[in-house]
């Protein structure tokens, strides 16, 4: 038996969002949040009972300190974060938006100590002691050394046996399209389960069509397990092993939206690690409509209130 359901990797970030109806460059109030891609998928599954780690390496201080706190609280073994004595914390700025006016994020996480990690840095054995390992394209995105970081860990995981689970989540704030099919592509040959939406398959990979057609094309091209593809509310696509399928989504108001995203990866891959993909993204469409109500980028849900089963036994 693995000592993990779930591992992964990324940087920790502590967002400060503006108060809706203000701007960043006028307001007097700051909300602070923790938030990370990699941890928030590893904190929604460890709420729905499966066992996951997030490793990254992190500075001392109190910013550090308050976003171990807040994924250590939903039970994600952080144990393999390496600290260092110095260093920054990465932070990004939100502004909610509203419509005529989109959101808008301005990072600033340049210089973490992050950025630096080496293949040695983390403990791969520990790590990859794991059923499934998840990694995005937005830790590829930050520096060379994080895209060799990936690339090494998806390269050890294949050769391990270990199911590699890929979420694109492109942002055109970190890299070009070009470059992110630059890295990406090459692992898609070692990867069980790819999350890429319609828009990123376009502006990436360069395909054109339909969300249902760019979906299948996806999976025949890169001879994918499973694709699952998001396209805003116009709805969610699956092409695999388990056949084809359309999801329709139920827009519902919005809190706050950074975090959704993840909570719909994360109730997807808990249907995966029960053999059942399609069953996951069902529970993906509950997790995210959930994460839209409330403040802060980690989820917080249990699956009794969403009647999703904790059960390792395959859903039939």
């Amino acid at each position: 038996m693995t000592t993990y359901d779930l591992t992964t990797v990324g940087e920790g970030q502590i967002r400060l969002t503006v108060d809706k109806g203000e701007r960043l460059s006028a307001c007097r109030s700051l909300r602070l949040t923790p938030a990370g891609s990699e941890a928030n998928v590893a904190g929604v599954l460890s709420q729905l009972g499966r066992r996951t780690a997030w490793a990254s390496v992190l500075p001392g201080g109190d910013l550090p300190m308050r976003f171990i706190q807040e994924y250590s609280s939903v039970g994600v073994d952080l144990s393999h974060v390496v600290r260092v004595p110095e260093g920054r914390m990465a932070l990004y700025f939100m502004e909610p938006g509203d419509p005529p006016m989109p959101a808008r994020v301005t990072y600033d996480r340049l210089h973490t100590p992050f950025r630096e990690v080496q293949l040695d840095t983390l403990d791969w054995d520990a790590l990859l002691d794991t059923r499934v390992l998840f990694v995005t394209g937005i830790t590829a995105a930050l520096t060379e050394n994080t895209a060799a970081m990936i690339t090494h860990a998806v390269t050890e995981a294949a050769a391990r046996g270990v199911k590699v689970a890929l979420d694109v989540n492109y942002r055109s704030l970190l890299w070009s399209p070009e470059r992110a099919r630059e890295v990406l592509e090459p692992l898609l040959s070692k990867v069980s389960i790819l999350f890429c939406s319609r828009p990123d398959a376009i502006k990436v990979f360069g395909l054109e069509g339909d969300g249902p057609a760019v979906n299948e094309e996806l999976r025949r091209r890169y001879s994918l397990d499973h694709v699952v593809s998001t396209d805003s509310t116009h709805g969610v696509y699956y092409s695999g092993l388990e056949g084809t399928e359309v999801f329709a989504v139920h827009p519902v108001a919005v809190t706050d939206r950074p975090g959704a995203g993840d909570s719909f990866v994360a109730g997807t891959l808990h249907g995966y690690l029960s053999e059942s993909v399609l069953k996951g993204i069902t529970y993906g469409l509950q997790t995210s409509k959930y994460a839209l109500t409330h403040h802060g980028d980690l989820t917080r849900i249990s699956a009794s209130e969403l009647e999703i089963p904790t059960s390792t036994d395959i859903i039939r």
